[in-house]
């Protein structure tokens, strides 16, 4: 019995609502790693929004590379890891920004944050996946 998912299935799972954990090489210590908000769509890339400024931006800069991994918190525990190639796409406009406060925030929320993140100065981040790992354990009791 295999606990890999299937395409449709880790694909489905990624465009869910997960924090993500992504991992970017740093050179001379361990990678940084760091929680994100993210978008997918099936057969896609991945999309996170960060600061123009940040640790994170400068990383994937420099690297081209990154980890993402999303999990589910509650039994049966489930993720998708994904390596791939990274790039910045430029800056971040309102709309990419309130579709992820909204999505992560809800409606109330989500216009707090906007109002409070207002003069942030940021970008978008892509990663396109080449490589997968996936563990669905409900496989475990079907």
């Amino acid at each position: 019995m295999t606990l890999a998912m299937t395409r449709s299935e880790r694909e489905a799972f990624l465009a869910g609502l997960h924090v993500a954990i992504v991992a970017i090489e740093e050179p001379g210590t361990s990678p940084l790693v760091t929680p994100v908000w993210y978008s997918y769509q099936p057969g896609g890339a991945i999309r996170f929004v960060t600061g123009r400024q940040s640790h994170k931006a400068d990383l994937v800069a420099r690297s081209g590379r990154m980890s993402l991994i999303a999990q589910t918190q509650q039994l049966p525990y489930k993720y998708v890891a994904v390596q791939g190639s990274a790039r910045m796409l430029g800056t971040a406009g309102e709309a990419e920004r309130s579709a992820l406060a909204h999505r992560y925030l809800g409606p109330e929320f989500g216009d707090a944050y906007m109002e409070a993140t207002a003069d942030a100065d940021d970008i978008v981040v892509e990663l396109v996946p080449d490589t997968w790992r996936t563990v669905d354990f409900s496989k475990m009791m079907a």
